[in-house]
Order: structure tokens, then sequence, then C-alpha cells
């Protein structure tokens, strides 16, 4: 059985004033067409790959992969660029990496550029029926689409954002779907899991349906199973029995704060840990190995330790190979995707959450090694 489109249809200028339900709205950017009339949130570059400013504020391109290298192009957050391939270069004092991105007009610093593809959906016009109502999971493969609001904003992320997006490799609960009077299709958009109660619009053809196939288990048949995470590597290695399946980097609890004093408030707790909870998505707020932060859509979470300590994707950095959580495992959405269906417990679709009592799913096993 399936839920039909709903009957609702929003004018352009209806559609607009989601946004000015609350003091965002005038720093929204309405929908633009392009030369064939088609509604479009944004227009990006060409190419197979392409890369985000993720870092939150400007950034600057350089003549060669070096910060000592003459500056040839100033960009600021959510400036998407072509990206060509991944270089080695000269770390800046401070960092770790030496990862560089090469685009047609000069490199960027990897750590704060996400990569990103640009994959519009043909939007579904009937949502499935779940035991949860009506509504499917989906994930965002377009590298942003903008936020209409219907209620709130009520989220931190939501009150502080002057444009608030959804970006590649997002993943959220949609409920509805409709289109306004040019024809665009529209998702709304209701979080499930840690959600504040808002409710927003986005463009249908930025999300991709998930489908039951491709969260089937992995190696479900296999009992002997382990995760270790390295700190001292920021890697993260999957074992059946004593042989390694998947080896990946991640980015584990930062060791230090922005004064460079070493910290332990946000280190990942050692020793070995059962996972405890699965989530498809979860709007993660605050937690207890650090404060003061909001994030919606994270997707294919693996809580192992207390009561928010995780394995999950992340979008908001690409600099793997560094401790910068607040605790918590981040990795690439690719990673976390292939953790989250291979680990145990399996979740499903209907409902996307799967707690498990103990003594527990997978093993996650933190190690610090001393070389």
């Amino acid at each position: 059985m399936v839920i039909k489109m709903s009957n609702q249809q929003l004018s352009r200028r209806e559609f607009l004033k989601l946004g000015s339900t609350s003091l965002l709205g005038l720093s929204i950017v309405p929908l633009i067409s392009n030369r064939h009339g088609q509604q479009l949130t944004a227009e990006f570059p060409a190419g197979d790959l392409l890369g985000r400013n993720c870092s939150g504020g400007k950034i600057e391109m350089r003549s060669r992969p070096s910060f000592s290298a003459p500056v040839v192009g100033t960009f600021y957050e959510d400036s998407i660029f072509t990206w060509l391939r991944e270089v080695v270069g000269e770390a800046p004092a401070g960092r770790y990496s030496k990862r560089w991105v090469e685009t047609p007009d000069g490199y960027l610093y990897a750590p704060v550029v996400q990569p990103v593809r640009n994959l519009p959906n043909q939007p579904v016009t009937e949502l499935p029926t779940s035991g949860l109502g009506r509504g499917m999971w989906v994930e965002v493969t377009v590298p942003y689409v903008d936020i209409f609001i219907e209620r709130g904003p009520a989220s931190p992320w939501l009150k502080e954002s002057i444009r608030p997006r959804l970006y590649y490799g997002q993943v959220i609960w949609v409920d509805d779907v409709t289109t306004n009077s040019d024809g665009v299709a529209l998702y709304r958009v209701n979080e499930l899991y840690g959600s504040y109660g808002d409710i927003y619009w986005c463009e249908a053809s930025a999300f991709r349906p998930i489908s039951e196939e491709e969260i089937a288990p992995i190696n479900p048949d296999v009992a002997d199973k382990r995760v270790v995470v390295d700190l001292n590597h920021q890697t993260l290695s999957c074992f059946e029995g004593n042989t390694e399946v998947y080896f990946c980097r991640i980015s584990s609890g930062a060791k230090f704060n922005a004064s460079g004093q070493a910290v332990d408030k946000w280190s990942t707790p050692p020793g070995p840990h059962p996972i405890w909870r699965k989530l498809i998505s979860i709007h993660m707020s605050g937690g207890t190995t650090g404060g003061g932060w909001d994030i919606a859509g994270v997707g294919w979470t693996s809580l192992f330790a207390g009561t928010g300590v995780a394995i999950h994707s992340c979008f908001w950095h690409n600099d793997y190979g560094t401790p910068r959580s607040n605790g918590c495992v981040n990795a690439r959405p690719e990673d976390a995707k292939w953790v989250f269906r291979w680990t145990t417990p399996h979740v499903s679709l209907d409902p996307g959450d799967q707690t498990v009592s103990m003594p527990g799913g997978t093993i996650v096993d933190v190690v610090e090694k001393l070389y």
C-alpha cells in the first residue's frame, strides 16, 4: 500500500512565504530558473566530483599546494568547485594533514573541502507506508539544497543559520510530497529521532530514496566480528576473526582545544564497548563528551559508549586522520554506512532504529597503543 501525493498545492508566493515564518526568511535565496524554465535551488559546476567549502567561513585558493604559495582566489562558505584530484602538499603550522584538492584554477586545503557530487533525482509521486506512517528515508545527492521552514526554527542550528541548508550525504526522513504552482516537486522533512520539532520543505530532486536492499547486512552469518578504532593512527578496522575485512581513516575525539592546550573532555573512551543502538539517521545535539553542537540528519549512526558516543557519518569536515570530534568517531558517509551494515544489530528500513539489550551487539574496541 502507498500513500498518494498530497492534494496540497502551494503557489510560489505561499512556498516562499514558508521561509518568512521566522527571522531567517529574508535571508533564504528563492528558487531560480535556468534557461529551460526548470526550477532549481542552485546551479553547480560541471564535473564528476565536486568540492564544497565546508569550513563555515572564508578559504583561499593557492597557486600550488602550500599556504606559502600566492593566493589566486578567495571563496566563502558553500562555494562549489570542480575537484580534479587529491594531491600531497605542505601541512600548515599546527595541522596534521598534507592533503590538498587540485581544481582547474588552483589548490584548496582538503580538510575544509567536502567531496560532493551533483546527482539530481526524479522525485517520487507517492510515498510508501511504514510502521511510522507515510514516509521514507532519503539521502541528499547534490552539493546542498535550501530549506524553507514550515514550523520552527526550534533547533539551535536553524536559529543560528543565515541560509539553512541540507548537504550532500545527509540522511533524513521525508513524510509528505507536493508541488508548487511551477510544477516543482517538494518534500517535507520531519526528523524522526532527536528532533526539536522543526518541519521544513526542500526541492525533492535533491534527494534519493534509500532502499531496503542497500542497507542489507554484510556477512550476517559471521559471528566473530570486531571493530578496532586506533586513536594513535586515527583509523578504523573491521575484523572477522583475525582477518581485516575493512579499513578507513576516521576522526576521533579532539585532544587539544582552540588554544592548543591538551584536554580530556572530548576523548573517545578507550576499551571494548558493545554497540547498543543503531539509527539510519538522528539529529545530534549536546552529547556526553562535549557540548555546544547541534547537527541534523547524521546518517549511519552506531552508538557504542555512554549515551551519545558513536561511529557516524560526517559532512561538515574532510579532516579524517586528525582527532577533532566531541568524542564520537567521524567517518566518511560511505565508510560509516559500510560499518553500519556489517555490525550488529541489524537495522531495517522500517523503522530505521534498533536498540539491543546487553550484552549488546558488535564490539567496538577503542585502543591507544604506545609504539
